[in-house]
This record gives structure tokens, C-alpha cells and sequence, in this order.
């Protein structure tokens, strides 16, 4: 899909103006992206680091192993909200795929990490719905550009 939401050139200089700093704007998040990157996975070492030294030391419980996971999860999630960026910035394709699968992982994660102890029915139900319109999307998606 091609799109011409903030074109290069507009015969409007106004426009021109405020398209360039959309485009400055989308840039500043790029590299804030890059630095949640970063600090995202300094925590995960981090809480790693401290489940690990704390006794029983070298073990990790269940609970322990699947918030380790959700960690991970959310470095994924972010690298892959970072490309999001990146493909936007550098083409004039709209990445309506990788963002559907970044949604997708999302919501794996969420599932991943979900404590079933204090979530209702309603909410498994809702989130089981959400995976399966994302599923369904991404699905007619990859059949379209075959």
C-alpha cells in the first residue's frame, strides 16, 4: 500500500513545513524507541540478576521463568514497535502486516504472563476474540500479498 499521508515535496509550502517536522517528530521517536530498547533490557538483566541471587539461589520458580518471559516479550515487542517506525520513515509503504504481527505479539504476551487466579471469564473470552480477529487479519493479509 502506498500512501502519500506526508509526501517529500507539496505544492503548499506550509505543508511542506509541517510534513518535514512530522518527519523530524517521527525520528525523535525512533531513537527514544532505540533508548527503551536498551534500558528495557537492562531491567530484564536486572530482575534476572535479582531473582537468581536471591535464595534459593541459581532457581527460578514458575512464576519467576514467566515474568522472565513476559520481559523478553516486551523487548520483542518493542523492537518490533521500532521497525514499525523505521519502515514508516524509510518507504512510503504503510506496514500494515509487521503492525498486525506486532499486535499479535502483544497479545501473546499478554497471554504468556496472564495470572488466571484474578482474570474472569469475560476477559479470557475478550482476549481469546482479539487473538482471533488479529489471526484472521494477518492471515487475509498474507494471503493478499501472495
Amino acid at each position: 500500500m502506498k500512501h502519500e499521508e506526508l509526501p517529500e515535496n507539496h505544492s503548499d509550502p506550509l505543508l511542506n513545513v509541517l510534513h518535514i517536522t512530522i518527519r523530524f517528530a517521527i525520528r525523535i521517536l525512533a531513537c527514544l524507541m532505540v533508548l527503551v530498547i536498551y534500558w528495557s533490557i537492562a531491567d530484564v538483566v536486572y530482575v534476572l540478576y535479582q531473582k537468581l541471587s536471591s535464595p534459593p539461589i541459581y532457581l527460578l520458580d514458575v512464576e519467576d521463568i514467566l515474568q522472565t518471559f513476559g520481559a523478553f516479550m516486551l523487548v520483542l515487542i518493542a523492537v518490533e514497535i521500532f521497525i514499525n517506525i523505521r519502515l514508516y520513515l524509510g518507504s512510503n509503504v504503510i506496514p500494515v502486516e509487521l503492525v498486525v504481527a506486532t499486535a499479535l505479539m502483544a497479545v501473546a504476551r499478554k497471554v504468556i504472563v496472564l495470572d488466571l487466579k484474578i482474570v474472569s471469564a469475560e476477559q479470557i473470552i475478550g482476549i481469546a476474540l482479539v487473538t482471533i480477529a488479529l489471526g484472521v487479519t494477518y492471515w487475509l493479509i498474507k494471503h493478499k500479498n501472495k
